[in-house]
């Protein structure tokens, strides 16, 4: 099995290093792709040092069964042809083919045997925040159908990249110094503010990342539901949070739905409300599930429940959802490629 990470020095980049290893998964080579920047740059994989080489149109993805991209929008469209000419599964963290008819769209806990028609080689991961919420989502669908979603993400500094976490600690230190404070990754100073806006704006009063949950969702569980998102950027370093609220098509109640969040994959109940047990992002960096509480009934709508969730965004809103299309490819004989 011969593995390539495009974008290897980012944030995500590094979180597929550490996933990799983490589960196991089989690799007899490892490929490390990069920009001019750092190309050169050497990291320890399991004992072995491997080099990030420059990405470039040539044949270095021969032989190669599965590649992890995350290097941006821009540069998955230029290089995939270059990357899946050979046969090789492109798995790609951007944006750039997410709702293309001809791309599948996978959350492993949701519709992993998308993954298996691809036509153009690619599959693509959905956007973090849309991970976290339909992995929950995809448990309450199994009791009854979801009509509609209402959702408020408040989401760390994390979802902007390694730099933008820097920023965000350099911007506490700036302001208890009486320092001018550094504003770069953010269109405002976050540190001790909350900031309405992720992404750009499109012409409906929706950003980027609102549509994205609003369309990713609709393809990811195959359903007519829509959501309508809000979503924040908060002052928190890594995980991202969301309050939903969701209206079935029968009442269900919330002893049903944590019960089925107790039974489900990839998400762990933590809901104590009496004794302040509920997902917090400061505490749930890391971990690989999506955990679920403060869930009762919506008291605007009979049919309706409301809940709150916490997902790690580098990891399973990125790396690990990736990891695990793979881990699915691998478990059903479709790769290696045959090359």
């Amino acid at each position: 099995m011969r593995v390539a990470i495009v974008g290897a020095s980012g944030a995500v980049g590094q979180e597929f290093l550490r996933v990799l290893d983490e589960r196991n998964f089989p690799i007899d080579e490892l490929l490390l792709f990069g920009s001019q920047r750092s190309a050169g740059t050497k990291y320890t994989f399991r004992g072995k040092e491997v080099e990030v080489k420059l990405l470039q149109h040539n044949d270095d993805f021969k032989g190669v069964d599965i590649a992890f991209t995350s290097a941006g929008a821009g540069t998955s469209r230029e290089f995939a042809e270059t990357i899946t000419k050979h046969g090789a599964v492109m798995i790609d963290n951007s944006s750039a083919f997410r709702m293309d008819e001809d791309v599948p769209l996978v959350v492993p806990e949701c519709n992993a045997e998308d993954a298996l028609q691809r036509p153009r080689g690619i599959i693509a991961n959905p956007n973090c925040t849309t991970i976290v919420m339909v992995v929950a989502l995809q448990c309450l669908e199994r009791l009854s159908h979801i009509r509609r979603i209402h959702v408020a993400s408040y989401q760390a500094a994390s979802g902007a990249g390694a730099a933008a976490m820097a920023e965000l600690e350099q911007q506490y230190r700036e302001v208890l110094d009486g320092k001018p404070v550094t504003v770069d990754k953010f269109a405002y100073q976050l540190a001790y503010n909350v900031i309405p806006q992720i992404d750009v704006f499109t012409d409906n009063g929706y950003t980027k990342e609102e549509m994205k949950m609003f369309n990713e969702t609709k393809k990811i569980m195959h359903t007519d539901a829509a959501c309508s998102a809000m979503c924040v950027r908060v002052p928190s370093l890594r995980s991202h949070s969301e309050a939903i609220w969701v209206e079935t098509e029968q009442p269900v109640s919330p002893e049903a739905f944590a019960q089925a969040i107790r039974e489900g994959e990839g998400v762990q109940l933590m809901d104590d409300p009496k004794n302040k047990v509920y997902p917090m992002p400061l505490f749930l960096a890391g971990k690989d599930d999506v955990y679920v509480g403060r869930i009762r009934k919506d008291l605007a709508n009979e049919n309706g429940l409301t809940f709150w969730l916490v997902g790690d965004q580098i990891k399973k809103g990125a790396a690990l959802n990736a990891v695990q299309i793979a881990e699915y490819l691998v478990k059903v004989g479709n790769v290696p490629a045959k090359q």
